[in-house]
């Protein structure tokens, strides 16, 4: 009887109650959110004091589990020195979207969100930032070129 129980008990841990699956559009907005937080170097303790929010409600708007409204994504593109637009930018077409064709653009449109993934790591952040500072063109150009040797890539 008691492994019965158990056995309920680990039923019922993997669909805990009210859970909801975070919109794939609020996820991205969170995720641009992180991503320019993190490029001015700003906690997200920071981020919350300039918005009256505690850092764990910053959390859950980066990771997109609370949608942000209007106002606050007004008032995070004041605070973050970016147009409301950024935060949509490379935004993930939805499922009605994808079906509807637009004239004039075409299918090959190479899918980047990889960057911004890149860019919102640690990793990725801290190498842009280095990358940044050097100022002699051919350094830059062989630090491009040794990359490209470690991925495998060719030219």
């Amino acid at each position: 009887m008691v492994n019965e129980i158990s056995i309920e008990d680990d039923t019922s841990e993997e669909t805990p109650k009210g859970s909801r699956r975070a919109n794939p559009m609020d996820v991205h907005v969170g995720s641009r959110v992180r991503l320019r937080r993190m490029l001015l170097g700003m906690s997200q303790e920071k981020l919350g004091e300039h918005l009256g929010l505690t850092f764990q409600q910053v959390q859950k708007y980066e990771k997109g589990v609370n949608r942000i409204g209007a106002s606050r994504l007004f008032d995070l593109a004041r605070v973050l020195g970016v147009p409301v637009q950024f935060f949509y930018d490379e935004a993930p077409l939805g499922a009605h979207a994808a079906s509807v064709q637009m004239p004039g653009f075409a299918e090959t449109q190479p899918d980047e969100s990889y960057v911004v993934d890149f860019l919102g790591t640690r990793e990725g952040l801290e190498l842009n930032k280095a990358f940044a500072r050097i100022t002699d063109p051919k350094v830059r150009r062989s630090i491009v070129d040794l990359v490209r040797a470690l991925a495998g890539e060719e030219g």
